[in-house]
């Protein structure tokens, strides 16, 4: 079975007495991709995408030539802490797609263990058999190697960069091979956000849907079951032959809980924030902590500005969020802020004076609710004070601005710093 008559010709050469049993029937896995590219928001969302974000795919095949190995030099586990690392988190979401055989080889807990602080910032570990499709599908930007995900990613119009380009296992000849000597390099040395944005801003080799991959596009589904009914003798059935569609994906948001360096200007309610592991130095602005409490170190806490948890408002282990915000501000006597995020545009917050205010997405506003949080630090760093109404704060952030609406809360008795 090929996918293209590219494929005979070479066949031809190498095998000729194989091209009698050869049969053109297309690619089913790319046709399932291009039948699910009308569902890339949902596949977005399902990943935890938000507004303005983009998402940039990591893909390893599962060979030490590929990047996971990338000739034994380990690139690949130290390549996505660092990117996790440099991309500010509220701009970027960051997945990475390892080749089943990876997983098999080296067993699950390895790969986690290997992966676990880039995980800790952000990192989605895609699932590599039922996941990786929609992944691609959901992509701005895919960093990969020579295997057939990355040219897959270019045949959907995805801006690739090749880290390991594995020359030396591919036949020169082939379509792949082309791709990979024209695909951009990534430098691992090199600042990766500079080259992501790069690779985001400027052209790319194109490969269009029906060059290389299959010379039949959507149409793999028909001819197979064909050949499959020719094979057996028989009549094929009226009902039309479809592949099945692609999941939707369980949802899977980021869950950073790595300690974030917080860069904020303030300009009346205007806030223009970016939260990263790392602020470049010399950077305009103010700049805070933001930490989680699930973070691997307990130190982290101590210096913490802003203290983070998400979970069910009311959770009774935490004696609900009013118990925990008390809690965290009279354990920690550096934190100025404790941030509980109920849900994907909510937190609430309770400040060291003992004000509480809920924070609450407005229409056109998608950001992480600890990001609106730390503008509500911003804000009251800069003297400004919520008035008694509230304040809708205008947070810049992934190129948009994301207003925000602050409530001011009543405090019930016993609910201060001094009990819970």
């Amino acid at each position: 079975m090929l996918s293209h008559p590219e494929q005979v010709e070479r066949l031809r050469r190498v095998c000729p007495e194989a091209v009698k049993a050869s049969v053109v029937a297309g690619d089913p896995c790319f046709d399932r991709m291009l039948a699910a590219r009308a569902h890339r928001a949902r596949f977005r969302r399902a990943l935890g995408v938000r507004l303005g974000q983009r998402l940039i795919v990591l893909n390893s095949t599962w060979n030490p030539e590929g990047l996971f190995g990338s000739g034994e030099q380990d690139v690949l586990p130290g390549l996505l802490p660092q990117l996790t690392a440099e991309l500010p988190a509220d701009d970027y979401r960051v997945a990475a797609v390892l080749h089943p055989n990876i997983w098999y080889g080296h067993g699950p807990g390895q790969i986690r263990a290997w992966l676990d602080e880039a995980c800790r910032r952000g990192l989605a570990l895609v699932d590599p058999v039922n996941g990786w499709r929609q992944a691609i599908l959901a992509a701005d930007a895919v960093l990969g190697d020579f295997g057939s995900v990355s040219y897959y990613a270019a045949a959907l119009d995805v801006p690739v960069l090749v880290a390991a380009d594995g020359q030396a296992k591919l036949d020169p000849e082939t379509p792949l091979a082309s791709f990979v000597r024209q695909a951009p390099r990534l430098d691992p040395h090199r600042s990766l956000r500079g080259q992501v944005d790069r690779l985001l801003a400027g052209a790319h080799p194109e490969v269009g849907a029906t060059e290389g991959i299959t010379s039949v596009p959507g149409d793999s589904a028909k001819l197979l079951r064909q050949h499959f009914y020719q094979l057996m003798n028989l009549s094929e059935p009226a009902a039309p032959a479809w592949l099945e569609p692609l999941p939707l994906p369980a949802y899977d948001p980021p869950r950073r809980t790595a300690p974030l360096r917080v860069r904020t200007c303030v300009d009346g309610a205007d806030v223009v924030i970016e939260r990263a592991a790392v602020i470049p130095y010399g950077a305009p602005g103010e700049v805070h902590s933001s930490v989680h409490e699930d973070t691997l170190d307990p130190s982290a806490l101590e210096a913490a500005d802003l203290i983070v948890r998400d979970g069910v408002p009311d959770d009774p282990r935490l004696g609900g969020w009013r118990g925990w915000t008390a809690e965290i501000v009279r354990r920690y006597p550096q934190c100025a802020m404790a941030v509980f995020v109920s849900g994907p545009d909510t937190c609430m917050v309770r400040t060291r004076g003992s004000e509480v205010f809920r924070l609450s997405a407005a229409t056109g506003a998608d950001l992480d609710p600890a990001a609106y949080a730390s503008s509500l630090y911003a804000l009251h760093s800069a003297g400004v004070r919520v008035p008694r109404p509230g304040i809708t704060l205008r947070v810049h952030a992934a190129g948009h601005v994301h207003p925000v609406r602050v409530e001011p809360l009543t405090l019930c008795p016993g609910s201060g710093p001094a009990g819970l």
